[in-house]
């Protein structure tokens, strides 16, 4: 072969080489716009802009389908990595796979100039304003904390999953706060975990972190408990060190 007919073939070869992964990337990214484009799955993907997660019935009835083919789209959802689900307990939970998901759904929403409701929860105010799930704070208090804890670097996801580890950061802050960092890592439990919070569906913090956390705000009277229910009740002093200490506003 000659010089001239290899360079043509090699640049033939190149050149088909890269319409090849052209055509791939083209052909995936109109595989995920089918995803999203079908009205219930949109539907579906534009409830959970807002960073809650809802199960497939609240999915069902928000896009209008029955249960069984909510099914099957989140199953498509979940498949292009435009959904997750999170199981706990017997509860099933779907919410988007990363924020650039909601990227992609903000720019076309721009585009197309829709309105989206905003999510509205059915929790009793008391308690959702706070609570305990298990031995941990929950409600818009504890979903305050671990959004603050997370904007302070002193938590973070080391693997990219549920689990937290506390960051050198975040031991020295905790350990300010009155909270025995190495002694909650030490028990025969889960260290820190992001607990979906069922009234504000977001995360709250759980495990052993989660613990230490509530014992500390029940020690240092920022919470009492409600005798009758799960309810927390910040109390004045609880309010002030929250804002003082955490930055948290209730």
């Amino acid at each position: 072969m000659s010089a001239k007919l290899a360079v043509a073939a090699r640049q033939h070869f190149v050149y088909r080489q890269s319409m090849s992964v052209t055509h791939r990337a083209d052909a995936h990214a109109a595989r995920v716009a089918a995803a999203i484009g079908e009205p219930a799955r949109a539907s579906m993907l534009y409830c959970l802009v807002d960073g809650r997660a809802r199960t497939s019935t609240e999915l069902a009835l928000v896009a209008g389908v029955s249960p069984s083919t909510a099914s099957v789209h989140l199953h498509r959802l979940q498949a292009e990595h435009l959904t997750r689900l999170q199981v706990q307990g017997k509860h099933r939970y779907y919410s988007l796979d990363g924020p650039e998901v909601a990227n992609v759904l903000e720019a076309l929403s721009v585009l197309a100039g829709a309105p989206r409701s905003e999510f509205v929860p059915q929790a009793p105010d008391h308690l959702r304003a706070a609570r305990t799930c298990y031995d941990h704070m929950a409600g818009a208090l504890g979903v305050a904390i671990h959004d603050r804890l997370t904007e302070l670097g002193w938590i973070a996801t080391p693997n990219g999953g549920g689990g937290y580890d506390v960051t050198p950061k975040g031991a020295q802050g905790l350990t300010a706060l009155g909270v025995d960092v190495e002694a909650a890592r030490a028990l025969r439990r889960r260290f820190a975990f992001a607990c979906l919070d069922w009234s504000e569906r977001r995360s709250h913090i759980g495990g052993a972190i989660g613990a230490a956390l509530l014992n500390l705000a029940l020690a240092r009277k920022w919470v009492a408990r409600d005798r009758q229910s799960r309810a927390l009740l910040v109390t004045g002093i609880g309010h002030r060190h929250l804002q003082q200490e955490l930055g948290v506003r209730l």
